[in-house]
């Protein structure tokens, strides 16, 4: 049975009395059934949040008048939003260096259908991933990066990921650092996975760090990249006990398992519009 069509709207304004009835009277009287409602209010900020998604089906607005129909409630009510469907499927691309964990696990995911993505390209700094990508089809891009060359090759990499109409793209263990006329680019739209529980042990070689701390547990974040070297708002993470019994090597190995499962559900989370950041954090309305 095909998956119905909704729409989701993202919701981000001050706290006020009878948000959720308006937003929620918007769509009944426009003969819309709504499948999940939530919301947030952050007690410091007074910000109020919410993921309201609903059947296309039936409804009495065309899609492709819906956002200029809602917009002056949203004007009157003074909401930051967004609107987004669940069809056409967002255009992902996927930016890998050498290690391979991270990118199989998508590449499987994708194929059995776990991904609400097109798929688009791969891109790579190194050729060694090449014939895994292509074995499911999928383009795959190299653009060797030095220091001399690092900007005209980011120059190009944005020329290939305009000309796919890229939405998303995940750096699935991705050994570079994206400069600002990157990330800019793609506010909110950049998935990055860290080897380590953040905020702490930033920056490279964490399992090497946190095994010479002699931690209790490690962990994986999966974070939106940002300008500042992981510091961006982070969307999921998870964590393994470990032992002083445990070798840097047996450290590693645990952590490519977090790896793949934080960054895997980080991914499905924003492709399912169920991330809303604010501020240096998200809300994640799973």
């Amino acid at each position: 049975m095909p998956k119905q069509s909704t729409a989701v709207l993202l919701i981000s304004c001050p706290d006020q009395r009878g948000l959720v009835a308006r937003v929620a009277q918007f769509i009944y009287q426009n003969n819309g059934n709504i499948l999940h409602s939530d919301h947030h209010t952050d007690g410091e900020s007074g910000l109020f949040l919410m993921r309201i998604e609903w059947e296309l089906e039936g409804f009495q607005i065309p899609r492709e008048k819906l956002a200029e129909t809602f917009a002056p409630q949203a004007a009157e009510l003074k909401l930051t939003w967004e609107l987004h469907f669940s069809d056409p499927h967002s255009r992902m691309a996927i930016f890998v260096s050498k290690q391979s964990h991270c990118l199989y696990d998508l590449l499987w995911r994708h194929s059995a259908g776990e991904l609400a993505a097109e798929l688009v390209v791969v891109v790579s700094n190194h050729a060694d991933l090449a014939s895994a990508v292509e074995r499911h089809g999928v383009p795959f891009v190299v653009f060797p990066i030095t220091t001399e060359t690092k900007k005209d090759q980011e120059q190009r990499e944005l020329e290939l990921l305009s000309k796919h109409r890229v939405d998303l793209v995940v750096l699935a263990r991705y050994m570079q650092i994206l400069s600002p006329q990157i990330v800019d680019r793609f506010p909110h739209r950049i998935i990055n996975i860290h080897h380590s529980f953040l905020p702490a042990f930033v920056g490279a070689r964490p399992y090497h760090q946190a095994h010479e701390r002699g931690v209790k547990l490690i962990g994986a974040t999966a974070h939106y990249a940002t300008a500042d070297l992981d510091d961006g708002p982070i969307i999921e993470q998870d964590v393994a006990r470990v032992s002083h019994r445990d070798t840097v090597e047996d450290l590693v190995r645990k952590g490519r398992d977090l790896e793949r499962v934080v960054l895997a559900r980080a991914v499905r989370l924003h492709l399912e519009r169920r991330v809303l950041p604010y501020g240096r954090k998200t809300v994640v309305f799973d």
